[in-house]
């Protein structure tokens, strides 16, 4: 190899296809779609056997951890000790009508505990129970369990004034950050003159 060049690194012993040189080293995806049809059609017939119980199981909402998404809520594992108890079930029972339930969760704010204990709540009016036997009443929703309502975001609008059009920001931030620059020189000196 001459001159200051990158060493050649190519790879030839990726083997495509089984041979006479060795067995398959590049494992191929090639039943993607057949796998992805498999899951669905085990998905309805996990849902035609339960039926009309609902496929997935009540969560609740908690807040997402760290700082950079704290602001965003999503379902959790399953609800506290704590919020099963305040709605009058217990754990065990719980998880038999559809509810969730994570025993190693705390509640950490009372909003939280608040919040959840209503969405139980809605759920226990709403819910059905049936016997064996009994026939399945029309109209019973069971599809998602209580997904997250999502925010609606209003767009504000208010009219522009002349007194709006007249001041600069811009010019006032520039004379605050300067102001804030010379501050402490200026309390420096008034501290001097007071001295002598």
């Amino acid at each position: 190899m001459k001159h200051n060049n990158v060493l050649a690194n190519i790879h030839c012993h990726k083997k495509y296809s089984a041979s006479s040189r060795g067995p398959l080293k590049v494992k191929l995806a090639l039943n993607q779609a057949t796998r992805k049809k498999a899951r669905r059609v085990r998905r309805a017939a996990k849902a035609a056997a339960i039926a009309p119980a609902p496929l997935q199981k009540l969560k609740p909402v908690v807040q997402c951890p760290t700082q950079k998404y704290s602001a965003k809520t999503r379902l959790g594992r399953g609800f506290t000790l704590e919020e099963i108890k305040a709605v009058g079930l217990n754990a065990r029972y719980a998880r038999t009508i559809g509810i969730a339930v994570d025993h190693r969760r705390r509640n950490h704010s009372e909003e939280s505990l608040k919040a959840n204990v209503a969405r139980l709540e809605a759920y226990k009016a709403n819910l059905v129970i049936l016997k064996k036997g009994d026939e399945t009443p029309t109209g019973i929703a069971t599809s998602a369990v209580q997904p997250i309502p999502s925010k609606v975001h209003e767009v504000v609008t208010m009219e522009i004034t002349s007194e709006m059009k007249e001041t600069k920001s811009y010019t006032a931030m520039r004379l605050a950050r300067q102001e804030t620059k010379v501050a402490g020189y200026r309390m420096s000196v008034i501290n001097r003159k007071k001295k002598d």
